[in-house]
């Protein structure tokens, strides 16, 4: 799920340290409530196993029944959440997501005022090589859940794999840094690059 904090006060690190050492809740206005355990971005936290009725089917039973009641007016809505399997042709399965930016940039008009997103690896059974994936969204005026746009890069990493491991932005975010990594060994060194992302 992507988040935005825009009208959330930050607490100081030695507030939280300090209300820890002298055993004291610090104000609450600060924390950030993303609902968890009872929700895992826009829907209830499921255990999905087969249905015994049908085997076919999926059953989906809330995990944390109570937690996702106590905490569905609390918590912060997301701008947009993505699945690990999303059926939908114009969409990606996910991994793990590595990074997020708003981009306020005038570079690339299409994506002026949304905010950017990375995955790990693009999952495709088909896939020999791995690659990431970069998409967007756009936060809706009426504060609502929005859905996301895969963003197609046109680069040709050839014969090696390119996961994409972060994401990143200039001071004022009108340029987006795309950092790339071919391998997922921590042993291969220099396998890595940083890509400005360009109309």
């Amino acid at each position: 799920s992507i988040f935005s904090f825009v009208h959330y006060k930050p607490i100081p690190v030695a507030q939280l340290i300090q209300a820890s050492s002298m055993r004291f809740e610090p104000d609450q206005e600060g924390f950030i409530n993303f609902g968890w355990r009872g929700w895992e971005g826009a829907f209830p936290t499921s255990i999905i196993r087969s249905c015994s009725a049908n085997q076919t089917l999926d059953e989906k039973t809330i995990s944390y029944y109570n937690e996702a009641i106590k905490t569905s007016v609390k918590r912060i809505q997301p701008l947009t959440s993505y699945f690990h399997n999303d059926p939908r042709p114009d969409k990606f399965w996910g991994t793990a997501l590595t990074g997020v930016q708003p981009y306020m940039g005038k570079g690339i008009p299409a994506l002026t005022g949304s905010v950017v997103f990375t995955d790990l690896a693009r999952k495709e059974e088909s896939q020999t090589l791995v690659r990431g994936v970069l998409a967007y969204t756009r936060v809706r005026t009426d504060c609502k859940l929005n859905d996301f746009s895969v963003i197609e890069t046109d680069y040709d990493f050839g014969s090696q794999s390119a996961y994409y491991v972060n994401l990143g932005a200039n001071l004022d975010q009108t340029r987006l840094y795309l950092g790339v990594y071919g391998s997922m060994k921590v042993t291969d060194f220099n396998q890595g690059t940083v890509f400005e992302i360009a109309p």
